[in-house]
C-alpha cells in the first residue's frame, strides 16, 4: 500500500482525499515510510520533518472533517530545497556556515503552501548555496541518483529532484539560478519548471545571484506543475521583483492547446559540437512527434549563445560575492569562538564555514567587481546579457516556443567532473540563457540511454509569463 500511495500524482492524491478513500495522515505516514526505506541509499534530505508533517496532516484531517474546502494541494506531502527559510525548522543551504541556523520566519512560498494545507515532510540536499551541477558540493554529503546510485542526480537541486523521482514526496519546491531545477529534473527523469523572473516570490529564500534566482516546482508531470503554480505564483509586497501580473488558470490552459497553431523554434546553436548523440536523438524524436501532431517547426538562431556561460559566471559570481558577504560570523550562522578580534572573526568564520566552491565563486566575483575591472568584466557581461535577451525576443517574434536539450550529456558518474570546475560549469550551457533573459523554461523527460537506462531531458523555452503555454506544449508529448 505504501508504494501505491507514494507514487500518486497530485491529481490522483487529491481525488482520493476528496472522496475520503484515504486521509492526509495515511498519505503522510506512507510518504515518511518511503523516506525511511529510500533515504539510506539516496540521501536526498538534510532534515526530515516527521513530527511537523504528522501534526500538519492531523490538522488537515480535522479541517476536512469540519467541512473545510479541499484544495488541489491540501494534504499533499512535499519537500523543499534547503534554501527555503522555514520557521523553527533547520535551514542550511547545505553549507556549514548555516549548519545550526533556525529561521524566525518562513519564505512566502512556504507560507502559501501552509495556507492550502500542503504538508512539508523535509528539507532537501543541494550544492551549498546553489553552487554546482551535481550536488557534490554539499557540506552534508552527496545525493545519489535514484535511477542508478553510481550517478549524480544533477544540481544544485539534486536532493529535490531525487526525492520526487524516488517517490519521497509528491512534489518539491526548488530554486533555479542557472539550471538548478531543469538539469536535475533531466538527470532524474522528472518534470521541472523554471519560471519567469519574478513570477514567484523569492522572499525568504537564501540568495545565490539575486538578478538570476527563480523559484519553481519539481514534480511528476505538467498537470501537477500547473496546480502548484496556481498556488505559489503571484505578486508579493515583500519581494519588489514580483510584478503585479494576474496568475492564470494554468490547469485550464493544459486542456486547450491546438498544436497545429504552435510554431516550434529549433535554435541551431544548441545542436552543435559537444552534444551527446543519444541526447540529440531523443530530443529530435520528440520534435518529430510534435510535427506529427500538427506543430510547425522552424530553425532559428540565437547568435550570442556562445557568450552565455562566460557572461553568466561573471554575473552570478559577482552577485554571490555580494550576497555571501552577509555571513560574517556576527549576526547569524557559524562563528569562530577563538577569534581574537572582529577582523579575525570574519576571516576564521568564513574560512571554516564556506566550502571550496563558495570560496572560488567569492574570489571570482570580488575580482570582477573590483576597481579597475568592473567595466571590463561585470559591466561587459551585463551588456552581453542584454544581447542574449534580445536574441530571444527576436526568435519569439517568429515562433511560439523553443525546444532544446536540457543538458549536453546524460547523468555522469560521481567524480567525473568535480575535479575540473570549468567542465562542471559547462554542464549549464543550455540552461543559463533562460536565467540571463528572465524567461521560463521547462524540463520534461523524453527518453533514456541505451546502455545504462539513464534519463534524458528536453527543455521547452518561451517568452516571459508563458509558463502555461510551456506546460500545455509539454503535455502533448507522446
Amino acid at each position: 500500500m505504501t508504494n501505491n500511495l507514494t507514487n500518486l500524482t497530485i491529481t490522483q492524491a487529491h481525488t482520493l482525499l476528496k472522496e475520503k478513500k484515504i486521509s492526509a495522515l495515511e498519505l503522510t505516514q506512507a510518504t515518511l515510510a518511503r523516506v525511511k526505506e529510500q533515504e539510506p541509499t539516496i540521501h536526498a534530505f538534510v532534515t526530515v520533518t516527521e513530527e511537523h508533517a504528522l501534526q500538519q496532516a492531523k490538522q488537515v484531517d480535522k479541517d476536512i472533517a469540519a467541512g473545510k474546502e479541499i484544495k488541489p494541494l491540501t494534504g499533499i506531502p512535499y519537500t523543499a530545497k534547503d534554501a527555503f527559510c522555514t520557521k523553527d525548522i533547520l535551514t542550511t543551504a547545505s553549507s556549514n556556515i548555516l549548519k545550526n541556523f533556525i529561521p524566525p520566519y518562513s519564505a512566502t512560498v512556504i507560507n502559501k503552501l501552509d495556507e492550502v494545507g500542503a504538508i512539508l515532510i523535509g528539507k532537501t540536499n543541494q550544492d551549498a548555496f546553489g553552487h554546482g551541477s551535481s550536488t557534490e558540493n554539499s557540506d552534508f554529503g552527496i545525493t545519489r541518483n535514484p535511477i542508478n546510485p553510481d550517478y549524480v542526480p544533477g544540481g544544485s537541486s539534486g536532493g529535490a529532484a531525487a526525492a520526487v523521482a524516488a517517490d519521497m514526496g509528491i512534489f518539491a519546491l526548488a530554486e533555479d539560478t542557472g539550471g538548478s531545477i531543469r538539469q536535475p529534473a533531466s538527470f532524474c527523469g522528472v518534470t521541472g519548471l523554471k519560471v519567469t523572473y519574478g513570477r514567484v516570490s523569492r522572499y525568504g529564500v537564501i540568495a545565490y545571484a539575486s538578478s538570476l534566482d527563480t523559484i519553481g516546482p519539481i514534480c511528476k508531470n505538467a498537470e501537477d506543475a500547473a496546480l502548484i503554480m496556481e498556488t505559489i505564483a503571484g505578486h508579493d509586497p515583500l519581494d519588489g521583483t514580483t510584478p503585479n501580473v494576474p496568475v492564470p488558470n494554468y490547469y485550464n490552459e493544459l486542456q486547450n492547446t491546438d498544436l497545429s497553431k504552435i510554431t516550434i523554434g529549433i535554435p541551431k546553436e544548441y545542436y552543435a559540437e559537444g552534444l551527446d548523440p543519444e541526447v540529440k536523438q531523443a530530443v529530435e524524436t520528440a520534435i518529430e512527434q510534435y510535427k506529427e501532431q500538427g506543430a510547425k517547426v522552424k530553425e532559428v538562431s540565437l547568435p550570442h549563445t556562445k557568450y552565455a556561460i562566460a557572461a553568466y559566471y561573471l554575473i552570478a559570481t559577482s552577485e554571490t560575492s555580494s550576497n555571501l558577504s552577509r555571513y560574517d560570523g556576527i549576526r547569524y550562522g557559524y562563528s569562530d569562538q577563538n577569534a581574537e578580534n572582529l577582523i579575525d572573526t570574519y576571516f576564521k568564520s568564513r574560512a571554516q564555514g564556506f566550502g571550496a566552491e563558495a570560496k572560488r565563486r567569492i574570489m571570482l566575483g570580488t575580482y570582477a567587481l573590483s576597481a579597475g575591472y568592473y567595466d571590463a568584466y561585470y559591466k561587459k557581461a551585463m551588456q552581453v546579457r542584454t544581447l542574449i535577451k534580445q536574441d530571444f525576443e527576436k526568435a519569439f517574434e517568429e515562433v511560439d516556443v523553443l525546444i532544446t536539450p536540457t543538458s549536453p550529456v546524460p547523468p555522469f558518474k560521481f567524480g567525473a567532473k568535480s575535479h575540473d570546475p570549468l567542465s562542471m560549469y559547462l554542464m549549464d550551457i543550455y540552461t543559463v540563457t533562460a536565467n540571463l533573459a528572465g524567461i521560463p523554461g521547462l524540463n520534461i523527460p523524453v527518453g533514456k540511454t541505451k546502455v545504462d537506462n539513464l534519463p534524458i531531458g528536453m527543455q521547452i523555452l518561451g517568452p516571459q509569463f508563458s509558463e502555461g503555454k510551456l506546460l500545455a506544449v509539454s503535455s502533448n508529448t507522446v
